[in-house]
């Protein structure tokens, strides 16, 4: 029963990220600028990371995806 809570609030860092899209660093950040990808947040002054389940539905539905603001 912990395994989904625990994987829901993993932490990705860039590198994972673009690993699991196939996506560009400079696209990710033009997708988030578009609003149609997750936004990073702030892990420290100079570190960002994505929440795995923001990306998960990222993935279910790249195409559709737009980030709720």
């Amino acid at each position: 029963m912990a395994e989904p809570i625990k994987t829901a609030l993993a932490i990705l860092r860039r590198k994972q990220v673009e690993s699991a899209t196939g996506l560009s660093r400079s696209t990710i950040y033009q997708r988030i600028k578009n609003k149609t990808f997750p936004a990073a947040i702030q892990l420290g002054p100079r570190s960002v990371g994505w929440r795995a389940a923001d990306i998960e539905a990222f993935l279910a539905n790249p195409a559709g995806y737009r980030a709720v603001v």
